[in-house]
């Protein structure tokens, strides 16, 4: 195979700084995952290899500094997204990615995508009128449906937000908590809360949900309402059966929207019981104006560990599904 030699010169000594990180750690993890040799002289990147690992690692260098450029930070998480991304053959701009404000925050925060799945995920919710977001804890599937609903919201697309979670652990037999309908359903909504105070504050959030314009509702309450003009959220989808998940989906009104989350990795149910956003994936697979976006690992926007978390999860349950399927008798 051919060799092939090539430099990166990078004019700005600040973003330099950034790919390199503190102590150089950004690089020598660059240099660890990639084939091909790559070394510095100043702000200059010097790569060498065969042809194929060169251009490698010419791509993964011209992408991160791309994302340097538009986040104006770098951490060994973003180099394993960004590098992830490539492997798969997604070779986005992270502007592309980034680009276009959802939402300014109460507190002037710009939400805009982190990653090509959340990006996917916006455009299917700015495009179809039922989408189920599916993946794990971190990928932000949950924040993001509360931030378009709020968006639709403000541009008077919905006349009102519904909040829609099941309370697997009582059983949805909320009688049995203290408290009025509010305080019962409290610690199941607490996720779409945050969210809400977030981007509204609390202020803003709470006089939305006196004015009955920001509606929060068990699952169970559901049955026998249509609901018109809003943007409904069901979390934790995962946690329905399927008879819910087709009360839920019926409940949709002229010129509303649904936003359905879920992991279905993380099912509460009880054993005997069958997860409907699992089985609604075959109902509706086909059906137009309704969209599934999957958010994988590759998502996750929270701390770093938490993709080594699920990493570690994921090889401990294949062991242990292999240990169960070689057990004798």
């Amino acid at each position: 195979m051919a060799e092939k030699e090539t430099k990166i010169a990078i004019d700005d000594n600040q973003q330099a700084a950034i790919l390199f990180g503190t102590g150089d750690e950004n690089f020598r993890y660059i240099q660890s995952i990639c084939q091909a040799d790559i070394f510095a002289r100043g702000a200059d990147v010097y790569i060498r290899g065969a042809e194929e690992d060169v251009n490698k690692a010419v791509d993964l260098l011209d992408s991160l500094l791309d994302f340097v450029a538009n986040e104006a930070q770098l951490n060994i998480n973003d180099i394993n997204y960004v590098n992830n991304l490539l492997a798969k053959g997604d070779k986005a701009k992270h502007l592309e990615i980034v680009s276009g404000t959802i939402i300014t925050t109460a507190r002037g925060k710009n939400i805009k995508s982190k990653t090509l799945g959340q990006k996917k995920y916006i455009q299917a919710i700015l495009r179809d009128d039922v989408v189920f977001g599916i993946g794990p804890a971190g990928t932000g599937k949950t924040y993001l449906a509360v931030v378009m609903a709020v968006r639709a919201l403000r541009n008077k697309e919905a006349e009102r937000i519904i909040l829609v979670r099941p309370a697997v652990e009582a059983g949805e037999k909320l009688g049995f908590l203290p408290g009025d309908l509010i305080e019962k359903v409290n610690p199941y909504l607490r996720p779409l809360y945050d969210g809400l105070f977030d981007i509204l504050g609390v202020d803003v959030t709470q006089r939305y949900m006196e004015k009955n314009i920001i509606e929060i509702a068990p699952l169970a309450y559901m049955r026998g309402r249509t609901l018109n003009d809003a943007f409904i959220i069901l979390d934790e989808a995962q946690n329905t059966t399927p008879q819910q998940m087709k009360m839920f989906l019926t409940r949709l009104g002229f010129g509303s929207q649904a936003v359905i989350t879920g992991d279905i990795t993380q099912v509460d149910l009880p054993k005997d019981e069958y997860s409907g956003l699992i089985e609604i994936q075959k109902i509706l697979g086909k059906v137009k104006g309704v969209s599934f976006e999957y958010l994988t690992k590759d998502d996750i926007v929270r701390h770093p560990l938490v993709q080594k978390i699920i990493d570690a999860y994921e090889v401990y349950e294949t062991y242990e599904i292999a240990e169960k399927v070689n057990l004798p008798g």
